[in-house]
């Protein structure tokens, strides 16, 4: 289990992450437009740079949803390798078994 703080970081991430993020993609269509004068660019890029950092979607880390756990995360299933072993075992995921040969 991973600990309570990180798990409540990375939400925290993701709320500011979905607050900024029209802004956030309207200021950098703005920058890659060649048309726009250089100190308006330049005005945009320190608009930017003053935004949250945790507003960035670069900032953010897949966790498994049952456990926290930042590693061996599967994106299909939302869940870690350990928690789907452990699901995949005791039959509650459709479809799979345990493997023996």
């Amino acid at each position: 289990m991973a600990k309570k703080a990180m798990v409540q970081r990375e939400l925290k991430r993701r709320r500011l992450s979905r607050r900024h993020e029209k802004a956030r993609d309207e200021m950098k269509a703005r920058l890659k437009d060649r048309e726009l004068p250089l100190e308006e660019r330049f005005v945009i890029t320190m608009k930017l740079a003053k935004m949250p950092r945790n507003s960035s979607k670069t900032r953010l880390h897949n966790r498994c949803e049952l456990t926290g756990r930042p590693k061996g995360y599967y994106r299909k299933l939302k869940i870690s390798r350990i928690a789907l072993r452990e699901l995949g075992g005791s039959g509650q995921i459709p479809g799979m078994v345990k493997s023996s040969w």
